[in-house]
């Protein structure tokens, strides 16, 4: 719903300069693109990635020019319910995903194999003296996993879940958002429980089978 009583000053501002006629038209795009860079660079930091030094510089300057260019697509799209700056933040956020997700691919992705399946006791945290209940678990899983999942939950539950595949990556090469991801994930996890149910592994949970 469009706001009763429009942009809000700095929003209408923002508007105002981005428009082609503005005398001060190319400072107000210089101004814009500062400020998306600074929020893909912190974004960077605050999802914590592997990137350092020029390559997180030159994602974040990818992300901050991609997003720019939507939102001079899209500048008409802008109806005032929110802050200018918040409105066009969103644009640079999901940049950055994209970003994230098409770096993730360029280099070379490990093939699973025996070994992280064997970690798994370690990432469920089991005791050394626990280690033939787990292995015998983790048996009871991977059964669950080849018998149980569709193609696509078993694809995505084994990289995500035992590759450590990023949701970002996964969401670009897909073409798929972040909840379709998680609810595949959830499912997938649904179906295991029930396997480990049936198999005596765990009991079944109070008020019905949820992951």
């Amino acid at each position: 719903m469009e706001s009763a009583t429009g942009p809000d000053q700095e929003s209408a501002e923002w508007l105002r300069v981005l428009d082609r006629a503005a005398p001060d038209h190319e400072s107000g795009l210089t101004a814009l693109h500062d400020r998306l860079l600074r929020l893909a660079r912190s974004e960077l930091r605050r999802r914590a990635t592997s990137l350092a030094g020029a390559d997180a510089d030159d994602l974040a300057h990818q992300a901050a020019a991609d997003a720019m260019l939507a939102i001079l697509a899209k500048l008409d799209t802008f109806r005032g319910e929110s802050r200018f700056t918040t409105w066009a933040y969103r644009f640079v956020i999901l940049e950055v995903s994209h970003a994230l997700g098409r770096q993730y691919w360029r280099g070379p992705v490990a093939s699973l194999d025996e070994e992280q399946w064997d970690a798994l006791p370690d990432r469920l945290g089991v005791d050394p003296h626990q280690v033939t209940e787990a292995r015998e678990l983790v048996q009871v899983v991977r059964s669950a996993v080849e018998r149980s999942l569709t193609e696509r939950q078993r694809r995505v539950f084994v990289e995500v879940v035992l590759g450590g595949v990023p949701l970002d990556a996964l969401c670009a090469r897909d073409g798929v958002t972040r909840s379709a991801v998680y609810k595949t994930v959830f499912d997938a996890r649904r179906k295991i429980r029930a396997e480990l149910v049936a198999n005596g592994y765990l009991d079944p949970a109070p008020g019905g089978d949820r992951p």
